[in-house]
């Protein structure tokens, strides 16, 4: 981040005329949007659908406030604007109904959702929650607004994209949709569509192979996302919950957004009778211009494609039915041919010149569906029944031939062959062969329940899980050193070419495993909560159990059976002061029973005996919620600590982990999350965050080491502005700095024996979009006439043409012995062009 700052003000300094004669130029013109702002009115937007007593759409309601008014459309549908950071009254009259008076007070660009009920006999005065996210804050729930991760830059734009600005998440990849959650892995994130969990495939082993996140921004209505400290309503994993809400549409609306890296589509609507509604979406990725801008000169030919669609069908306003379903097809077709990778000092350059044969061929192919009934039995219950099934299908096949050279470079400035290769130090070869395949299918039948009495809340779940998963692993790498092969690592000492070897020939790597492996679990909860007062302060109340029992069998498989119970906590208080504070704390045991990856070893045999990883959190927050320069701020701040005990070791190459599936480590992490977010620019939400992390683990005893995810200091911004004279022209910038995971090492290696660290991670996105038509400025006239919205821009990722590293490639040098570390760079500079429309 200090790098980055230094260069925005290095810029900034050198170029006091912001003229576009060159490109560093028009860089800093682009940069100086950073410091522009403007002060525009500050309004808030309140929504719905309202309702009569029989559950259906009132039309020709009169919707007034103090300044302006609206009504209601055939649907029932409404829209006002409002002054944000005031108390404003708004009444709601229907000549057939009495009229529902409502106080709202929202923050400057807040949307909010508020679906009144109009009785014919009764008058309704109600008093909305001064502050709409209050109990998402006191859970230690962060809301993000759906239209920001919409618009903020990324190499992968989406949910995960904007995650990784917020304190805590980590990912030093951004073709990765993947994240690091406070010292954990990947494996141990939950992830909610609509109260349904999702899943991503296993094969995966670098995230230029991944394509799409499950999670489509285009149906998105609302994201939760929670770092620690979960309720037990949320399943059994170690880190973190990303929750989901998908759209409940109120009218016909197109949304499109294209560019160079692909495009998606969505399409929503509602009945007349307002009974049924649905969205679908539809979604194309094309990640050549990412992966053809890095060293390795490739044919590279993907297909990343998907369609998702939510529909609900209302019987009758006590019996609602919703299905999810989504079908995508990952195509990952990688042919290599030449790389070269400087690397060295300015005094002893040294260059890494490969030349390749041969391709790889991966295809995941997922189908997933799930229907949820809805039985709202009165005010007070409600009661849901859900059933999914996730089907993968997945084949990594490659044979690639690696022949490399490692030497010096000629660094005369002025000489002919500059940047050449003149002296091999070292030559070799390296045959990586795999036939990998997996099809696995996961069923879940589950039943949730929801019951108030007075301010009490009762939640509680049963759920029972099928998982049929077959797999076929075969993996083997040969690799040649100055033409004699290495053998295996940790063998006994070969001599070459010093001693005549008469042994036999083995590959460096062997892996070959055939499992067809069957789990069934059954999982439930019960929980309480309760909003309450003590003294003259307002606390809130939630506890709650976690059960989960568990059995692995199949072929060749001895059948185990385990249960384990996961008791949490939180509470919450915000005492009556006149600064507004809120502090919470939370805690409690936290399992994650094995999934399927992590009963497989390094030879890719499933181990049967593997335990649920075991994990005791506790987490302290506050939240401070200030004004400045008019404009309301918000400072929140966790100190956590995990003690987890039975872990499964791990190995950590690009996005593939390998576990050793054997329980043999303790473990400790903990930290301190600040993050800072506010309007800096009137009209516009903005944050920056900070997170300190410390993380080791102790394998059999021998001593506490860092974690593969030891990801000590981490810095993020997001930031939007606008140009004072063109409010339409809007900017977004998003900074990320971490500082270096260990790793890097072979993956046979043993931990203890390499603990260097890569290099920090240091990336600045930003994008540029001029807004033609919106919600503020439509057209009854012309070409625009159809649009609703539609903007143009431009993106670059990596502004600064950092080179980041993902792991190293390690080649032998036969005549010292030694192994060389050769960083593998992720993408640099990437220029991108966008659109995006609404009908």
């Amino acid at each position: 981040m200090l790098e980055i700052i230094l260069l925005l003000k290095r810029y900034f300094i050198e170029n006091k005329l912001f003229t576009l004669l060159n490109k560093k130029q028009l860089l800093t013109t682009i940069l100086f949007f950073l410091v522009l702002t403007f002060s525009f009115a500050q309004n808030a937007t309140i929504k719905g659908i309202i309702l009569d007593e029989n559950n259906q759409p009132l039309e020709k309601v009169s919707i007034k406030t103090e300044a302006n008014g609206t009504e209601s459309n055939a649907n029932g549908f409404y829209i006002i604007t409002i002054p944000a950071n005031k108390d404003m009254t708004i009444e709601f009259t229907h000549l057939s109904h009495k009229k529902v008076v409502s106080t709202f007070n929202l923050k400057n660009g807040e949307a909010f959702e508020f679906n009144p009920v109009m009785s014919t006999s009764v008058e309704q005065i109600a008093t909305v929650i001064v502050n709409s996210n209050r109990r998402k804050e006191v859970e230690g729930i962060v809301t993000i607004k759906p239209d920001v991760i919409r618009k903020i830059p990324g190499a992968n734009a989406g949910v995960e994209n904007l995650l990784l600005t917020l304190p805590g998440v980590s990912n030093n990849n951004e073709l990765s949709t993947q994240y690091s959650v406070r010292g954990g892995n990947y494996d141990e994130n939950l992830v909610y569509v609509n109260g349904i969990e999702v899943y991503r495939p296993f094969l995966v082993r670098s995230g230029q192979q991944e394509g799409l996140s499950f999670v489509n921004t285009d149906l998105v209505q609302n994201v939760d996302f929670s770092a620690g400290g979960f309720q037990a309503k949320y399943g059994d994993k170690l880190s973190s919950v990303l929750d989901i809400t998908y759209k409940n549409p109120y009218q016909f609306e197109v949304n499109a957004d294209l560019s160079l890296l692909g495009g998606s589509l969505s399409v929503e609507n509602i009945s007349k009778d307002s009974k049924f509604s649905g969205i679908v979406g539809l979604r194309y990725r094309d990640n050549s211009l990412l992966v053809n801008a890095k060293e390795t000169e490739t044919n590279f030919r993907p297909t990343f494609a998907d369609a998702q669609g939510y529909f609900t069908y209302r019987f009758s306003n006590k019996f609602h039915l919703s299905f999810l379903g989504s079908a995508s097809i990952n195509k990952y077709n990688f042919e290599p041919q030449t790389r070269q990778t400087n690397f060295g000092t300015l005094s002893d350059p040294v260059a890494l010149l490969v030349f390749y044969d041969g391709q790889e061929k991966d295809r995941y192919q997922t189908l997933f569906g799930a229907f949820k009934g809805s039985y709202f039995v009165n005010d007070d219950l409600t009661l849901h029944l859900i059933a999914s099934t996730y089907h993968t299908t997945e084949e990594e096949y490659f044979d690639i031939l690696a022949r490399y050279r490692l030497g010096e470079v000629n660094s005369n400035i002025g000489d002919e062959n500059l940047g050449e290769v003149e002296f091999s130090q070292g030559i070799g070869s390296q045959l990586n062969h795999g036939r990998n395949d997996l099809d696995a299918l996961i069923t879940n039948i589950e039943h949730k329940g929801d019951f108030k009495v007075n301010d009490n809340r009762f939640e509680w779940s049963v759920k029972y899980t099928n998982e049929d998963i077959r797999d076929r692993v075969i993996e083997w790498e040969v690799i040649d050193s100055a033409g004699f092969s290495v053998r295996p690592p940790r063998t006994f000492p070969n001599n070459q070419p010093y001693e005549s070897f008469s042994g036999p020939l083995e590959p460096f790597q062997n892996v070959r495993a055939t499992n067809n492996t069957q789990i069934n679990r059954l999982q439930a909860y019960g929980q309480w909560s309760k909003r309450s007062t003590l003294g003259t302060s307002d606390v809130w109340y939630n506890a709650g159990v976690r059960a989960h029992s568990w059995s692995v069998s199949g072929d060749g498989i001895s059948s185990s059976n385990q249960t384990v119970f996961s008791p949490r906590a939180q509470f919450a208080i915000k005492p009556y002061w006149k600064k507004e504070m809120l502090f919470r704390i939370a805690g409690g045991l936290y399992y994650q029973p094995p999934f399927y990856r992590e009963l497989r070893d390094a030879n890719g045999v499933i181990q049967p005996d593997v335990k649920a990883q075991k994990s005791f959190h506790l987490v302290l927050g506050n939240d401070y919620s200030f004004k400045m320069w008019n404009r309301p701020f918000k400072l929140t701040s966790e100190v956590y600590y995990k003690n987890l005990s039975d872990v499964n070791p791990y190995t950590l190459e690009n996005v593939r982990i390998r576990y050793r599936a054997n329980n043999s480590a303790k473990a400790y992490a903990y930290g301190l999350d600040m993050r800072l977010n506010g309007e800096f620019v009137p009209g516009t939400e903005s944050w920056f965050s900070f997170g300190y992390l410390k993380t080791e683990e102790n394998i059999n005893n021998r001593g506490y080491i860092s974690r593969p995810t030891d990801q000590r200091l981490k810095f993020a911004a997001l930031f939007q502005d606008y140009v004072p004279n063109m409010p339409n022209l809007k900017m977004y910038l998003n900074l990320v700095f971490n500082t270096g995971l260990p790793g890097g090492s072979p993956s046979y290696a043993d931990p203890y024996e390499f603990q260097n660290r890569l290099p920090s991670y240091k990336r600045a996105d930003l994008g540029l979009q001029y807004v033609l038509i919106d919600s503020k400025k439509q057209f009854n006239t012309g070409w625009k006439k159809p649009f609703k919205a539609l903007s143009f821009g431009f993106e670059i990722f990596n502004i600064f043409d950092i080179q980041n590293s993902i792991t190293n490639t390690w080649v032998r040098d036969v005549s010292s012995k030694r192994q060389i570390a050769i960083p593998d760079f992720l993408t640099p500079r990437v220029f991108n062009v966008r659109t995006t429309m609404k009908f």
